[in-house]
């Protein structure tokens, strides 16, 4: 399998992931105080969103290249 076949699964693939998950999410811990002995952190979760627009352009291209013919 040569490396274009292996762009255009992983292209594809990333395009599926990103239609069913729609994105992904991440805990960031930040720092807010210390009083003393006592220390206070606070977890915050974010969320990424990957837009429709741009897993299907993935999706596509990636099929894209599978299919059609190299120059060369």
């Amino acid at each position: 399998m040569n490396a274009l076949k292996v762009v255009a699964l992983v292209l594809i693939a990333a395009g599926l992931f990103g239609i069913a998950q729609g994105g992904f999410s991440y805990v960031t811990t930040t720092h807010r105080a210390d009083i003393g002995p006592i220390h206070v952190n606070m977890d915050e979760e974010k969320r990424v969103n990957f837009p429709l627009w741009a897993s299907i352009a993935a999706i596509v291209a990636g099929a894209a290249m599978l299919v059609l013919p190299r120059r060369g």
